[in-house]
């Protein structure tokens, strides 16, 4: 496993696990407990998720000492104002049984997320929060955010696989010294990523599937990854993915699979925002 050094000196894996659509608690905590004993370290979750109750379980059962693991979750918008973030912070923190955070997150920039981020910001200060961070922040979002606030955000958690790239939101983060996060790694299985003949002819020269590819080519970038599995098997292929190095020209030849868009989400379309305020 690599790490990746936060901009407040914090270091964080480079690949963790997810348990976005793990609902129900049986089944997520007995993923994460597995997740786990496979190696990883960094567990991501979120209030939206329903299931912090299920992770906490697990990280108690897992025997892992709490200063080995790397544990995020986020804000809900319905959660985004000052004194909302100071309840749902300790919501989540109680849900989980931990007496600090390693990441959160603000989940979505809709509703006062300035309001939420300052308590943030405030709860970090406390010690509570080792990095504060952000979600689905497009590029003018964050210069506007950061330029903002006091405490620059660690952490952009947003979409990144090879049919939805963002480099120009890779170099605004780097310019202002945020970290990438990839959420849907995987594209959701769309475009046929885990047999994508492009990814599966990289991955054959170094004995690895159309998805470890994929995974090594976002953390080549930078870029953190968080994929989600509740099949062991498929955990521990996630994870190994640090025994090779895809080239310059392997590189290359992923970069012409981006659409430009993404296929999952449109952030963009004002339904999906008041669906998110739960308008519908």
């Amino acid at each position: 496993m690599e790490f990746v050094t936060l901009n407040n000196g914090i270091k964080m894996p480079m690949e963790g696990f997810g348990v976005f659509q793990v609902p129900d608690p049986a089944q997520c905590e007995q993923a994460v407990i597995n997740a786990i004993a496979s190696g990883y370290r960094l567990i991501d979750t979120a209030a939206a998720y329903m299931n912090e109750e299920a992770v906490g379980a697990a990280i108690k059962k897992s025997g892992a000492l709490r200063s080995d693991l790397f544990i995020t979750t986020k804000l809900w918008v319905s959660d985004a104002s000052y004194d909302k973030a100071k309840k749902a912070f300790e919501n989540s923190l109680k849900k989980l049984g931990l007496e600090y955070l390693d990441l959160y997150l603000l989940h979505q920039p809709m509703g006062d997320y300035y309001g939420a981020y300052r308590a943030m910001e405030e709860l970090y200060k406390e010690g509570l929060i080792r990095a504060i961070g952000v979600c689905n922040f497009y590029p003018h979002v964050l210069a506007d955010f950061c330029e903002t606030v006091e405490v620059i955000p660690a952490v952009n958690q947003i979409e990144l696989h090879p049919f939805f790239q963002q480099e120009n939101a890779l170099a605004l983060m780097k310019e202002y010294e945020v970290i990438p996060e990839a959420w849907g790694p995987f594209a959701e299985g769309k475009h046929g990523l885990f047999t994508d003949p492009v990814l599966t002819e990289i991955g054959r020269k170094y004995g690895k599937t159309a998805a470890q590819v994929a995974l090594r080519w976002n953390v080549q970038r930078g870029v953190v990854v968080i994929p989600k599995s509740v099949h062991t098997d498929r955990m521990v292929q996630n994870i190994d993915i640090w025994d090779f190095k895809l080239t310059d020209e392997e590189m290359a030849k992923i970069a012409p699979l981006d659409l430009g868009h993404s296929e999952i989400v449109d952030h963009f379309d004002p339904n999906f925002v008041k669906a998110l305020h739960g308008k519908f």
